[in-house]
């Protein structure tokens, strides 16, 4: 008979037996993502398998314990509506303003229907859904206004002025016969709440939002690579040379990444709470119209400027919810239009600026606060984007798409590399296909025609496709 000694070692050994296949299955659940047929990863173990409505506003499957509650403050803090009160939890909107919250403008987190098509230009009912950006021509500020041109404001309050579009529309034709129209906006403000600004004095240029796709990723991604990508990506034959926008934020020099010309090393959340929204905070503590009439007539309506709108921890919440999104999967890879459609896409050198792999540092990203999130390190991803700035074309040499905007090291004509993954939900997700910085392109067939200067050579290889060949690459970019 085994002894009780015996039988103990035993025992013993099959615990630790046990204790080791279960670390070993939770390793596997965090390193290890079970792929379902007809889909591919997109983001490592970030990514989700969603196709609905919700595909850019579900965390990904490693948020839990302490991060999962702090997810769903971010989550509520990003969406809820902000009020015009002194609350410290709901208030602070205004006294002028873009948006009424982040989710005003990014609903689901995505792009919201511009405003622009709808209501042709400054909507109504207190947002907008977009951003004015103004300036002199020679780059200064106005004194009365900043940087952002806020459309919308408080009851009892004037907004700084309000935006119209007219768009003109130009027919062209592809060689084989079929047709594309582009619609060039151009901008006017009027209805100033200080002295009007003339128009040959006036850049104005405006941005639709992001879709807050990938956000962590994006903030966890290796500079190195980057800067390595900007080193080699200089292609004469056809007209490529990217290169990084270096900016200096918060004392720090580092690799722009995030906004339209990756102006920005974070995020933007303190920059978005108090620019689009009146939001005062800890980094940004002044409200947006100081010095304005606003201030006064927010008074009037029973404001008080004297504490801050939002606190800090608030906001590495909100940070924490923006970079903790699932990214959602590459679908339809077994399509053979699709699979056609990434052939066309190699060969019309799309990748050379929509670069599919990036890799991210090994130890994640780093929110506002310095809570780290090492689940996004270590991972390869596939953004579609070398993140770096191009010339996209100046409207003096045709179709472009120069705003006369500089921002950091950005020129105006110059774009950061639009991101592409999760681009082919932004229909079911926001209920429309406007694409590129203020939304003129209807569709991505008008928003690769747009492309101008080092873009121009693969446009032209677009064109030169049959409609078959086209809709593949386009049904290829749908997949993403």
């Amino acid at each position: 008979m085994m002894n009780h000694w015996a039988r103990l070692s035993i025992g013993i050994g099959l615990l630790l037996v046990l204790l080791v296949a279960c670390e070993e299955e939770d390793k596997m659940d965090i390193d290890t993502v079970a792929v379902p047929a007809n889909y591919a990863l997109s983001a490592g173990t970030s990514t989700i398998f969603l196709n609905s409505s919700t595909a850019y506003d579900t965390e990904a499957d490693w948020v839990s314990g302490i991060y999962s509650s702090r997810f769903t403050s971010g989550d509520g803090l990003y969406d809820d509506v902000r009020t015009s009160s002194n609350n410290p939890n709901v208030g602070g909107l205004g006294p002028v303003y873009a948006g009424y919250s982040c989710g005003s403008c990014h609903r689901n987190a995505g792009r919201t229907r511009p405003t622009l098509w709808s209501e042709g230009g400054s909507g109504s009912y207190g947002f907008s859904s977009m951003l004015v950006y103004v300036s002199r021509r020679n780059g200064a500020n106005f004194k009365d206004y900043g940087r952002v041109l806020h459309d919308q404001a408080i009851y009892g309050v004037e907004p700084e002025g309000k935006l119209h579009v007219e768009y003109d529309y130009q027919t062209f034709s592809f060689p084989d016969g079929e047709t594309y129209e582009l619609a060039k906006p151009t901008y006017t403000i009027t209805e100033w709440y200080a002295d009007s600004i003339a128009p040959d004095d006036l850049f104005c240029t405006v941005r639709i939002p992001l879709r807050h796709v990938g956000m962590g990723q994006m903030m966890a991604i290796d500079r190195t690579e980057i800067e390595a990508l900007a080193a080699r990506s200089n292609y004469p034959e056809y007209g490529i040379s990217g290169r990084v926008n270096y900016i200096t934020e918060k004392g720090v020099t580092g690799v722009g990444l995030s906004g339209n010309k990756a102006q920005h090393l974070d995020l933007t959340v303190e920059l978005g709470f108090s620019s689009d929204m009146g939001v005062t905070n800890s980094r940004y503590p002044e409200e947006i119209c100081e010095g304005q009439i606003q201030m006064s007539q927010g008074s009037m309506m029973g404001l008080s400027y004297d504490q801050l709108d939002i606190s800090a921890e608030d906001m590495e919440d909100v940070d924490l919810y923006m970079q903790s999104l699932g990214v959602p999967a590459r679908r339809n890879v077994n399509d053979p239009q699709v699979i056609r459609g990434e052939q066309l896409f190699y060969e019309a050198k799309c990748h050379l600026c929509h670069t599919p792999t990036l890799h991210t540092r090994p130890g994640g990203s780093t929110l506002l606060l310095g809570t780290q999130l090492p689940w996004l390190g270590g991972q390869t991803i596939h953004p579609y984007s070398d993140f770096l700035l191009h010339d996209m074309g100046s409207e003096i040499m045709g179709v472009g798409l120069n705003d006369n905007y500089v921002s950091g090291m950005a020129r105006g004509n110059e774009w950061r590399t639009t991101p592409l993954w999760g681009i082919g939900l932004q229909e079911k997700v926001n209920g429309h296909t406007y694409f590129l910085h203020d939304g003129r392109a209807r569709n991505l067939v008008e928003a690769i025609m747009w492309h101008g200067g080092e873009g121009e050579a693969s446009k032209n290889l677009f064109k030169q496709m049959s409609k078959e060949e086209r809709d593949a690459l386009i049904a290829f970019i749908n997949s993403l």
